[in-house]
């Protein structure tokens, strides 16, 4: 069990914010962080790996204190059981892929591993490549296996695969997934995906402005109780075209472009850019606009 109680004073572009992050994450759980860019996700998964400082509060994982402000105890990043995966991959280009992996082994000896790890992340054919000759998709998954060499409690992912696209992407999240299923270790990420989310987490933590607005399955989050459409999805809008008496909406959902037509009033409520639920009804659409916080 991970308990994070703690306050932090955020910069964001709203301004100051006083950031305050409670919430308790189960052993072996998938949690996802969602919510708007600023609200705070990679500065709470920050605080839990150890590079940077909170305020005020407590971090207890597994019964072993990590932090605690009147204690006066803040366990170092490498005193901490965490793998952590960036979106920049962070490796040594001049290494090649299985050097990556013994160099986050450090010290230990302990390298019986590293082959499983290549295995499950389909890169044993590649063992002998150096980093900077791999592609997007290859290098995070070198990464992702770095991340898991020390056999960490927590596995920290912060957006790794928003900058691959949407086929090697999905071959990523199938890759994450079975090796969560596999380890079972307890597993952070940030994701602005809705796909991605509800297909890898157990639950959703909605963060919004430094705090955690919400925690609950990903499709009870992303599901409107209060429309009784059987179908139900959310995409972008890319274009508003109006045909008097309506407005043609266009929207891009997941990776398929799909229009839907709405009358002139109500299409004044949309704006290119923005996010829309779309309903269908016995077959007929019904399309709403929604705001960033309901995503």
């Amino acid at each position: 069990m991970i308990i994070i109680d703690v306050t932090k004073l955020l910069n964001t572009a709203e301004g100051l914010v006083d950031a305050c992050f409670k919430l308790s994450i189960n052993e072996g759980e998938f949690l996802t962080l969602f919510g708007p860019s600023g609200a705070g996700k990679t500065t709470l998964m920050r605080i839990l790996a150890g590079l940077e400082t909170p305020d005020d509060g407590r971090i207890e994982v597994d019964g072993e204190i990590w932090f605690d402000s009147k204690l006066k105890i803040n366990l170092p990043p490498q005193k901490r059981s965490v793998g952590f995966v960036f979106q920049d991959y962070a490796l040594f280009p001049t290494m090649n892929v299985k050097q990556n992996l013994l160099f986050a082994l450090e010290n230990s000896t302990k390298s019986e591993n590293i082959d499983d790890l290549l295995e499950m992340t389909e890169l044993t054919s590649l063992a002998t490549r150096f980093a900077h000759t791999l592609s997007g998709g290859q290098k995070q998954r070198v990464a992702l296996a770095r991340a898991l060499v020390r056999h960490p409690k927590i596995l920290l992912l912060d957006e790794p695969l928003s900058a691959l696209d949407t086929t090697m992407r999905q071959k990523l999240q199938d890759n994450i997934s079975a090796i969560h299923t596999r380890l079972g270790v307890t597993t952070l990420l940030v994701s602005h995906d809705i796909a991605e989310t509800v297909k890898l987490s157990d639950r959703l933590a909605s963060i919004n402005m430094g705090k955690v607005e919400r925690i609950c399955p990903p499709m009870e989050f992303f599901t409107t109780h209060t429309l009784s459409g059987k179908l139900q999805l959310v995409g972008e809008v890319l274009k508003l075209e109006k045909e008097y008496p309506v407005i043609i909406v266009t929207l891009l959902v997941d990776s398929n472009i799909i229009k839907a037509v709405v009358d002139i009033k109500e299409g004044e409520k949309f704006k290119i850019g923005e996010h829309a639920l779309v309903s269908v009804k016995a077959f007929n659409p019904i399309i709403i606009p929604i705001n960033e916080k309901q995503l």
